[in-house]
């Protein structure tokens, strides 16, 4: 049971509102066709598994990397033309391509009935680390606040884009509810944070034994059937 009556809840979005893997490869792939037209000379010289190599020994150069997933693709893609004596200045319209890609997101089936269930008893609002964009997406009248850390320049765990996020609300921490499919980022920052936390379990994975959510979802059905009895 909950502690306290809930106001709000808030939202992880990939893994939790639609599934980040096979929008990820879809965006790469839709990226890699972009940069054999117009710069071959980076598809020549990398894979795509090697671009992804090449973000992941960025990553530690500069602190900005670990919340900013946008910074990073640009900086690889940058230093990819680099390496490769190709035009820099088509990384723009590139990470345009991939963007447009990203948000071309399949939501989970639940995902519209049960934000419009919810949004008629709470407010919404949704906290993630990467850089969607529900308007593009086309579930952005569904939240009244929306925070990506690449904007707000600190990422989940830490507990100052939870608490940012009580605040647009108008909320104290202890009367949010957080659901997001993460352990570390979503359940444990969350209750760090003073916020309630529902881990939602889509795909049968195990959570740490130290770490136990204020409850366990699977679909977001469920999450508004356990806020409708708690």
């Amino acid at each position: 049971m909950k502690s306290s009556p809930v106001k709000a809840v808030l939202f992880d979005l990939d893994d939790t509102l639609w599934p980040l893997v096979p929008t990820l490869v879809k965006a790469e792939a839709v990226l890699y066709d972009w940069l054999t037209l117009h710069i071959p000379g980076v598809v020549q010289r990398f894979s795509n598994e090697e671009l992804r190599e090449l973000r992941m020994k960025l990553l530690p150069t500069k602190p900005e990397y670990q919340f900013n997933v946008w910074a990073l693709r640009h900086a690889a893609l940058t230093q990819a033309c680099h390496l490769t004596s190709e035009n820099k200045e088509l990384v723009d319209q590139a990470m345009a391509v991939f963007s447009e890609a990203r948000n071309n997101v399949v939501l989970f089936d639940d995902v519209v009935p049960a934000l419009t269930s919810l949004n008629e008893r709470y407010k919404l609002g949704s906290i993630s680390n990467g850089f969607a964009d529900l308007a593009a997406i086309g579930i952005s009248e569904h939240f009244q606040t929306s925070i990506a850390a690449h904007q707000f320049g600190s990422a989940k765990p830490h507990p100052e884009i939870f608490l940012a996020a009580c605040d647009a609300l108008a909320i104290a921490p202890h009367e949010a509810v957080y659901v997001g499919d993460d352990p570390l980022l979503d359940i444990q920052g969350a209750q760090n944070a003073g916020l309630q936390a529902v881990w939602m379990n889509r795909f049968q994975r195990v959570l740490p034994d130290h770490i136990v959510p204020t409850a366990t979802c699977t679909t977001l059905h469920e999450l508004d059937a356990w806020l409708k009895r708690a």
